[in-house]
């Protein structure tokens, strides 16, 4: 799979967000659709092993996998309710959260804000990501989502590790205004010419 097409897939799940509460969270049951499961019986069995994993990683259950329900359509304009999960985004601030720490517009990638490092290593997880598609020839964005989400995980773990704590990184200076700047310096260096 071509990085383009990881591209495609993460701006996708990053659509499908939601800040409920001032938290970023997904609905399960739009998830299920966007990592290609045709059964719920099957989707929520992912689920639970990421239940698992989150009370292994010492979070409760509860903050991360609230269950919900949401009304749908059934046909000829009537309605059902049904089970559903919200999913958070674990071990990670919500976008908008992650705005207001940085200073960043609402109108602005937050990609313009964050710190050289963040950016590397967000490079470094998709990178693996796509050597690791091609190596082991993954198909379809279930399991290519997968392989991104343990990457993006193994990367914050060595981060943590060696005590860089992502979230805590100061903002890095505005993309805008370093490229007003050089364009600035660049005209008063051909000006004395």
């Amino acid at each position: 799979m071509k990085s383009e097409e990881i591209k495609v897939l993460f701006a996708q799940f990053e659509n499908a967000s939601v800040e409920v509460e001032g938290v970023e969270c997904w609905s399960a049951r739009e998830l299920q659709e966007l990592l290609g499961y045709s059964k719920w019986e099957n989707f929520s069995k992912v689920v639970e092993k990421a239940k698992e994993s989150c009370l292994n990683a010492g979070q409760k259950i509860g903050d991360h996998f609230p269950d919900v329900r949401k009304m749908v359509e059934i046909g000829s304009g009537a309605e059902k309710e049904i089970n559903d999960i919200l999913l958070t985004a674990l071990f990670h601030l919500s976008t908008a959260t992650l705005k207001r720490k940085l200073g960043a517009p609402n109108n602005r990638p937050v990609a313009d804000f964050l710190h050289t490092v963040n950016l590397q290593a967000k490079d470094l997880a998709s990178g693996m990501t796509s050597v690791n598609v091609q190596a082991k020839d993954l198909k379809g964005a279930a399991p290519i989502e997968t392989e991104h989400v343990d990457n993006n995980a193994a990367v914050r773990k060595m981060l943590l590790e060696r005590g860089i704590v992502p979230e805590q990184l100061p903002p890095a200076e505005d993309i805008k205004k370093v490229e007003r700047k050089i364009k600035s310096d660049e005209k008063k260096a051909l000006a004395n010419i």
